[in-house]
């Protein structure tokens, strides 16, 4: 690529800053821009009918001829699940990612049909780009996948280094953190560093991942029939952990879920999770086997309705029924808002007779992927960096780990607390605050990367809390009479002992439109009536104010 002039470095987040999740880092200079991370978010209960949140792209599609290069640390979804999306609206001419986060990659491509749209070039340890005034290269971490890399570019004004995700496991599934690398890193001098957030709540270190070996043997000795098991697809090491120790114990493993057969099948391949040949069953062979002998690993730990586990949990999966005697596990923790949902998933399979469990270490150390804060404190001290950027989690975890980057000899002045869309600029070796760039959110219901607008999500809030009015009418506008007096339909409104409110809310729409029929008026003016009359009137009434849609039927002639 070719060579620009330097220029100062502007660093800013679309998306990963004040919130979990939706990560998505840029370093912008005159003539380009360098990515790390399209992520996506995944919605709660407060936003119905959404699949994902991905950033607002709208700041690169305006600077859509400066970007260089998107640079993935490794393959949660997090971090890679927004790459379809991206670049459905702009173009990247390359996508940098580590072995198994390229797979990952180009299978959901694959699923969209884009994969010859993009090149993926895989990068290990010892690789190095330049972009530019970027000169890439990467260091490896652990994590709760393998392949996590954190990030380091350098350029005229400084160096910046981006942590991605991870932890200090010194007894790790995969390869080890590589501190010497870090070290180095550090005695050769930081401008900038970003560092995950996510854990810092928590103090001292997260255990490891070696650490949930023996409760899971627990779980696998007390289990008196079948066991299954739900995690997130993505938690790889985990995975490895639960089918190893079901290969000791010589129950056969059926695996359900898109995702999780697709990880697996990658993961294998590449030897993160060696499970043997005869040990993986298909659905239909269960039968073969005594429910003691069978371990189900699926997806759908978060309750989500159309996962393996919740279709099980309600008698719609057409090979696993729940029967008296099985154990369920949830190997995963909550993610905010998705509580109610696993409370429904778990009160439907204790109905139908299943032992589940839910608050084990399995769950507790599902976090492990992230550091705490002694954790945090040793990265510090390892990089010993000039200025600091916490990165990759809501507001208070973000100030947490400012506040101990202080504790540790970075000055607090030099501590940049951000939200999306905030900037600094790296200009010879100083970092300063500058001016904010246009951000946001985009919610993806379906696959169309336009996404719904702000007013549609507020829409479909007042339909969940507050119902819905539609109020018709008939007229001659020739005459201006009302041919059809108001006719309402409700929608998640009406109960009993509210027909004669809505009867006086009828008669008063009415009485409005017959007045304004005596004179000179329009459609608009109309509508905008029929829906303030309506809304105030039944405000008063209920203390709700329902979707009003007003409908004019005109007198036809012909």
């Amino acid at each position: 690529m070719r060579k620009s002039s330097s220029s100062p470095v502007t660093i800013y987040a679309l998306g990963g800053l004040g919130e979990v999740g939706k990560n998505m880092y840029c370093f912008e200079t005159e003539s380009s821009i360098v990515i790390i991370d399209a992520g996506v978010r995944f919605p709660g209960m407060e936003l119905p009918g959404i699949d994902y949140i991905v950033p607002d792209y709208t700041h690169l599609k305006n600077n859509r001829n400066k970007i260089r290069a998107l640079v993935i640390t490794h393959g949660h979804e997090d971090h890679i699940g927004g790459i379809p999306f991206l670049i459905q609206s702009v173009n990247i001419p390359v996508i940098y990612a580590p072995r198994l986060a390229a797979a990952m990659i180009k299978n959901r491509l694959d699923e969209y049909r884009m994969s010859q749209r993009v090149n993926i070039v895989e990068y290990s340890d010892d690789s190095v780009f330049n972009v530019d005034d970027f000169t890439i290269s990467f260091f490896r971490v652990t994590h709760s996948i393998p392949d996590s890399f954190g990030v380091v570019l350098d350029t005229p004004q400084g160096r910046i280094v981006s942590t991605g995700d991870f932890k200090v496991d010194l007894t790790p599934i995969g390869p080890d953190i590589d501190l010497n690398k870090m070290a180095k890193l550090g005695s050769e001098g930081i401008d900038l560093l970003l560092s995950d957030s996510t854990n810092s709540e928590n103090e001292g270190f997260t255990p490891s991942e070696k650490n949930v070996l023996d409760s899971i043997e627990e779980i696998f000795d007390i289990a008196p029939g079948r066991l299954i098991v739900s995690t997130f697809s993505s938690n790889i090491s985990r995975i490895q952990q639960i089918c190893e120790v079901a290969v000791r114990h010589k129950r056969k493993i059926i695996i359900l879920g898109r995702s999780m057969e697709k990880t697996v099948e990658l993961s294998r391949g590449f030897g993160y999770i060696k499970i043997p040949d005869d040990s993986i069953i298909q659905p239909e062979e269960m039968k073969l086997y005594k429910l003691n002998e069978l371990l189900v690993l699926c997806t759908g730990s978060q309750g989500e309705p159309m996962a393996a586990l919740s279709r099980i949990a309600t008698g719609e999966h057409k090979d696993v029924k729940i029967v008296p005697g099985d154990t369920v596990v949830f190997s995963s923790s909550a993610i905010p808002g998705n509580g109610i949902l696993i409370d429904r998933v778990v009160n439907t399979l204790t109905r139908c007779g299943a032992e589940v469990i839910t608050n084990s270490i399995l769950s507790d150390i599902h976090s492990s992927g992230h550091p705490g804060k002694q954790e945090l404190r040793l990265v510090l001290k390892i990089f010993k960096p000039k200025y600091f950027m916490p990165m990759h989690g809501e507001y208070r975890m973000l100030r947490i780990h400012a506040e101990i980057a202080a504790t540790v000899g970075v000055a607090k002045e030099n501590c940049f607390i951000m939200d999306n869309g905030d900037s600094l600029i790296l200009n010879k070796h100083k970092v300063s605050r500058s001016y904010p760039v246009e951000h946001g959110s985009t919610y993806i219901d379906g696959k169309d990367i336009n996404g719904l607008a702000e007013t549609v999500i507020n829409d479909r809030k007042i339909l969940t809390e507050e119902g819905m009015l539609t109020i018709a009418i008939a007229i001659d506008s020739k005459t201006n009479e009302l041919l059809v007096p108001p006719i309402f339909y409700t929608k998640g409104l009406v109960y009993q002992s509210s027909v004669e409110q809505l009867n006086k809310c009828r008669e008063l729409v009415e009485n409005n439109i017959r007045h304004l029929l005596e004179g000179k008026t329009n459609f608009a003016e109309l509508k905008t009536v029929m829906k303030n009359v309506a809304s105030d009137y039944l405000y008063k009434q209920t203390h709700r104010r329902p979707m009003v849609i007003p409908v004019i039927m005109s007198k036809n002639e012909k």
